[in-house]
């Protein structure tokens, strides 16, 4: 066994980080690269077993998952190889360097700006073939963590061999690259944005019919129309950039953002960075002074985060201003281009210092910005892009964010309900929240048109409710969001899991692609197609894993092991709990507490189950076995807490209790006959064919015989709802 992991052989150099991690350099002068870089942070793991055996002309690295092959000379296919210890693939197990990996996982993308449904996925650092590729061409970071080297004759690059054991691959992932941060918690709410000329006035009306309507929100973003866009003189060109307040829409902008933090709102402000500051600004006067500028000419302080003095004035001379005016945050909306006048991507660049700044108001604080490459994940948001409005966009969401936890890229913000073109569309609107309350960020956003608003009366009753009660929802589900949120900062476990991460060898997990896992406990299958006219339900393919399964939201319970299409009504999103599972509530979402002072736990008979809440300065830990559950708070004595068991409120209790709940379950008789009744009657089927169902199935008590029932009904899709609500009832 060796005990120097770093080993030199001929012009490459290797460096054995875990045993399904390998650090792989070459460099014809010999000179490696040991700082941190762009993408890389952390390079000290734990200690490492393995062997070498070195020839005149070649060397082999062993460890128990990776056998290395190099010959020497120049990196090529034949002369550096690896073969991995598990064999997934059907051919072969082998990587040759310099041949693309069959299998790789999918990452994410930098933006999904004007995107119409699905594109290309950059690859991630997980294969279904149990090995995959991490590169690093990005420039050496120093000890003040400004970037200054490249060296891009070098080849660097990381043999991820994990197997399927994508847990902790992605765990040693960001070891190596930096954990992502913990987020306040007021990210976790429901965020209202639009691009749109609101008035003081009128952004201060709409925050207070939320308000009136018991809809909650946590963030208010106020998109580019804060600044000057119009007034700009033509000769400084777009009005795109600016960083002054429009005074004839907000007057009083200290007073305007005091008002909304009243209202326990945190205030952010879209900013379009890239025209530097120009004369017309506000602040130009003090940024002329400190860049040494030509007033009198008016030159513009040009958009140069390579420039530290640039840096510094626009910190504390543009942005400083104006969080002095009480902005929390800022969302950086960078849409020209990957290359900076030193070659470095200026996003990269602007959101590493952006974020270093942001920690200055608060902790943990956070920017919205797009994705700048692998390491990204330590600079929380990121902002997807302006998406098309469109059920194709809607469907490919659930796969890109659950893939995104590949490249470590677990906090992506999207245009919930899209951002432009398409067409009124309630349903799809509906749906796409429903997706965004199961979301890691609820955002609602829109274009700069008349007409596509996401406010909830902006449709009929029916969808109003519906995205009122989902949004209320979305409040209630913080204590269970922060919780995960800490874990991800904690733990490396993402909010959300593509469902091969928990079981990586049933196809079954990479087949059904919207399907994923949420915080850990909950299975959540979004419904991304318009209703089903026929039966009036929307409906979509879930795979329910071995054991057993309830509904998050009625209780009712489903046997695993099992792909069946799930159907629910327009207010309604598939979402399941493994048996035992604990889920905490708050049950007074719009007080918008920190702590919230009375809580709901939702139990889930049949297994054993383990929570625990995590708080600023408080845990809660839960558990339920054998029908007992025990509560147990760290701090806090008075907080009510109501249990709700297989669907049903129990009781409400205060403090730390122990319940028994064997004797409830028995209570719960799961209805046929009223979900038989319910999905016949919202189905527009004629009558004397709903008769005959409803008559022929409700006299039938053998299982079996049900079963051979329905198969014998002409209508497919019937068949289908039916077998569900069969299977769920038994």
């Amino acid at each position: 066994m060796e005990e120097n992991r770093i080993i030199k052989f001929d012009k490459a150099r290797f460096e054995i980080l875990t045993e399904n991690l390998i650090r792989i350099e070459y460099s014809e002068t010999g000179n490696f690269e040991d700082n941190k870089t762009q993408i890389v942070q952390n390079r000290e793991f734990s200690p490492v077993k393995f062997d070498i055996i070195k020839k005149e002309n070649s060397i082999e690295i062993l460890t128990d998952a990776v056998h290395l092959y190099y010959t020497g000379g120049t990196f090529m296919k034949g002369s550096l190889y690896a073969d991995v210890r598990f064999a997934f693939s059907v051919y072969s197990n082998r990587w040759y360097f310099g041949e693309k990996i069959d299998g790789n996982l999918g990452g994410t993308t930098r933006t999904l700006d004007t995107i119409d449904g699905e594109c290309q996925l950059e690859d991630g650092i997980m294969s279904k073939n149990g090995f995959a590729i991490l590169t690093d061409n990005s420039w050496e970071m120093n000890d003040k963590e400004d970037v200054e080297n490249h060296h891009r004759s070098n080849i660097d690059i990381y043999f991820f061999a994990y197997g399927r054991n994508y847990r902790q691959a992605l765990k040693d992932y960001y070891h190596l690259t930096g954990n992502t941060p913990q987020l306040p918690r007021f990210v976790l709410g429901n965020w209202w944005s639009r691009y749109y000329e609101y008035s003081q006035e009128s952004y201060l009306a709409l925050m207070d019919k939320f308000q009136d309507k018991k809809v909650p929100l946590s963030v208010s973003v106020i998109d580019m129309d804060w600044h000057k866009v119009a007034e700009v003189p033509t000769k400084y060109g777009s009005g795109w950039t600016g960083y002054s307040w429009n005074k004839k829409l907000f007057p009083h902008p200290k007073e305007f953002i005091q008002q909304l933090h009243d209202k326990k709102l945190k205030v952010t402000l879209n900013d379009h960075p890239a025209d530097g500051i120009r004369a017309f600004e506000d602040d130009y006067p003090k940024v002329a002074e400190h860049l040494h500028l030509n007033k009198e000419l008016e030159e513009p302080a040009k958009f140069d985060f390579n420039n530290p003095d640039f840096r510094k004035s626009y910190f504390e001379d543009v942005h400083g201003s104006l969080e002095k005016d009480g902005v929390d945050f800022w969302w950086l909306d960078w849409q020209q281009g990957a290359v900076s006048s030193t070659g470095v991507d200026p996003l990269w660049l602007l959101n590493h210092y952006q974020y270093k700044d942001a920690q200055k108001l608060s902790q943990n604080n956070i920017i919205l910005s797009r994705y700048a490459g692998p390491g990204s994940h330590r600079y929380p948001l990121g902002f997807s892009g302006d998406t098309v409005i469109s059920w194709d966009s809607l469907d490919f969401q659930p796969y890109f964010t659950s893939t995104a936890s590949n490249i470590g890229y677990t906090w992506w913000s999207h245009d919930i309900g899209g951002h432009m073109h398409g067409r009124k569309d309630a349903e799809l609107s509906l749906r796409w929240l429903e997706y965004g309350v199961f979301s890691p960020i609820n955002r609602l956003h829109s274009s700069k048109s008349e007409f596509t608003s996401k406010e909830p009366w902006h449709f009929d009753k029916v969808i109003e409710e519906a995205m009122e009660k989902f949004l209320r929802l979305r409040h209630s589900l913080i204590p269970y969001l922060y919780t995960a949120n800490i874990e991800t900062a904690t733990k490396g476990k993402a909010l959300v899991e593509p469902m091969y991460y928990a079981y990586p060898l049933q196809e079954e997990a990479y087949n059904h692609k919207n399907q994923y896992l949420f915080g850990g406990d909950m299975l959540v299958a979004p419904i991304t197609h318009k209703i089903n006219p026929e039966l009036q339900m929307g409906e979509v393919d879930v795979w329910l894993p071995e054991g057993t399964w309830y509904d998050f939201f009625t209780g009712e319970k489903y046997e695993g092991d099992t792909e069946l299409k799930i159907y629910r009504e327009i207010d309604e999103i598939p979402v399941f709990v493994k048996a035992g599972a604990i889920i905490p509530l708050d049950k007074n979402p719009m007080l918008r507490e920190e702590i919230p002072s009375e809580m709901i736990w939702k139990i889930f008979p049949q297994g054993k189950g383990h929570y625990c809440l995590v708080e600023d300065n408080n845990e809660t830990t839960v558990t339920f076995d054998k029908g007992i559950l025990n509560l147990t708070e760290k701090n806090l004595t008075s907080r009510k807490h109501t249990i709700i068991y297989a669907g049903h409120e129990i009781t409400t209790l205060s403090g730390n209790f122990s319940l028994d709940l064997t004797s409830y379950i028995q209570k719960f008789d799961w209805d046929f006959r009223k979900n038989l009744f319910r999905r016949l009657d919202i189905a527009e089927l004629p009558y004397d064919e709903k008769d005959t169902i409803y008559q022929k199935l409700s006299n039938i008590s053998d299982f079996d015989k049900k079963v051979a029932y329905i198969k014998q009904l002409n209508n497919i899709e019937l068949q289908d709802s039916l077998f569900e609500i069969l299977y769920s009832s038994r």
